[in-house]
């Protein structure tokens, strides 16, 4: 019997004998507690060997070839005791078994480390910090800068400075693309910088629907804020996050419309734009909190709000609400429009 095995136990379960193992130990009895080799021989060699097993057959002392029948009680009352103190063992080893390989677990966890890739996600608190940091991987980057700047730039460079270091990136060999809130073509400083941008190959557009900030630097670090304030970012370097935020870039990036910076808005940017406009009057939304979820001045938004009560004819901004809320007409397509700044 091996050191791990349960005396008593057989094939046929904890304990439980068979019915062609009963007959034969039955046999045994009617032949007066002993199975002779002439006897055993006409039975089954599972029985046999099920009853030897168990222990309800023993070779007789003075005569090994003949088998004697054992009293089932005592038997029972001896596995008894042995399965309890073979189970009381199994319990011990059971609880011991993690502090007793607990040094191969940590020689296994060390060697596998190496092979395992993602990397580390990181929060910063400060814009102060955020920007030093930002301003450390974009001097560092050798590939391309993605950006998606709701309400513009995060940096608080001003803007001939930001002219100054994105063009030097630029410079380098550095791709630089940028996605802004439509917006930002009503500002002369954006316009400003997007001109200079584009003229040394970088790649500007605007996208007209909800996004959120992003920076993205050589596809392997990204920078993304986690509260209202830009106060905090997280800096993620693990590879299969960062390359999720990259294709929410592009989707974005292919639904937005070149900007290069100049003074006409393309009509389908003004359409839009007034769209949102429109969707938040109806929400009942004031006109310091659309302009600020637009990103326009208070001044922008007033001067949209009033080509609309003209193109809808109305007269105040109350008469203005109630068209639109009733469908007076539907939205007119925009023609292209200077900005003044």
């Amino acid at each position: 019997m091996g050191k791990d095995q349960v005396p008593g136990l057989t094939s046929a379960g904890l304990g439980m004998v068979t019915a062609a193992a009963r007959d034969l130990y039955k046999v045994a009895l009617a032949s007066g507690g002993r199975l002779s080799p002439e006897a055993a021989g006409l039975h089954p060699d599972d029985a046999l060997q099920e009853l030897v097993d168990i222990g309800l057959l023993v070779p007789d002392i003075n005569a090994p070839d003949v088998l004697v029948v054992v009293d089932p009680q005592q038997l029972a009352v001896g596995l008894s005791n042995a399965w309890q103190r073979n189970a009381l063992e199994l319990m011990t080893r059971a609880a011991s078994i993690s502090a007793d390989l607990h040094d191969l677990t940590l020689a296994y966890t060390g060697s596998a480390a190496p092979h395992q890739t993602g990397g580390s996600i990181e929060h910063v608190t400060g814009k102060t910090e955020i920007n030093r940091r930002l301003s450390k991987f974009m001097d560092q980057a050798s590939q391309e800068v993605l950006s998606a700047q709701p309400g513009g730039s995060a940096r608080s460079f001003s803007p001939a400075a930001a002219i100054a270091l994105d063009a030097d990136m630029l410079r380098r060999g550095v791709a630089r693309r940028t996605i802004y809130q439509p917006s930002t073509r009503y500002s002369a400083p954006t316009r400003e910088y997007v001109a200079a941008m584009t003229k040394e190959g970088g790649e500007v557009r605007t996208l007209g629907e909800p996004f959120t900030r992003l920076i993205v630097i050589d596809c392997s670090i990204a920078i993304i804020p986690f509260d209202n304030d830009n106060e905090r970012a997280a800096i993620v370097r693990d590879e299969a996050v960062v390359a999720y935020l990259v294709d929410s870039f592009e989707i974005c990036w292919e639904r937005a419309i070149p900007f290069l910076g100049g003074n006409e808005v393309p009509p389908e940017v003004v359409s839009l734009l007034r769209q949102n406009i429109i969707r938040l009057l109806l929400q009942g939304m004031g006109h310091r909190v659309i302009a600020r979820n637009l990103g326009l001045s208070e001044r922008t938004l007033a001067r949209h709000i009033a080509e609309l009560r003209e193109e809808y004819d109305a007269e105040t901004l109350f008469q203005l609400g109630w068209k639109l809320a009733q469908g007076h007409r539907t939205m007119p397509l925009f023609d292209s429009e200077g900005i003044d700044g």
